[in-house]
């Protein structure tokens, strides 16, 4: 059986951020990559101390994102902190948007 590899990268560094297989390790929800810890391939999310509320979702930070150089990169990722408990592959995982103009998402199909 295949299996889709997603691979999600910082494009302005090339930094590789996550990846993981597509579902539970990398779930795509409404257009977001939610990443589970064992897929984050960068310890360049730092908290922001910036919250955000979803009607649905609930209660969110925003993360900014540090390359390898030392370059901040502000509100590239966040996290839900007090998810809505009908949605566990949100739950306190780093998210980043698909279509960032600073992302660039990959899918790798495996034999």
């Amino acid at each position: 059986m295949n299996q889709v590899i997603i691979q999600i990268f910082h494009k302005p560094s090339g930094e590789l951020i996550a990846e993981g297989v597509k579902g539970w390790a990398m779930f795509p929800f409404e257009g977001n990559y939610y990443i589970s810890k064992k897929s984050l391939q960068t310890n360049g999310f730092r908290f922001s101390g910036i919250p955000g509320i979803c009607p649905y979702k609930f209660i969110y930070f925003w993360y900014h994102f540090r390359n390898e150089k030392g370059e901040k990169f502000p509100m590239l990722g966040w996290k839900y902190w007090l998810p809505n408990p009908l949605f566990p592959f949100i739950a306190f995982r780093i998210a980043v948007p698909a279509r960032h103009p600073q992302i660039e998402v990959r899918e790798v199909v495996e034999d």
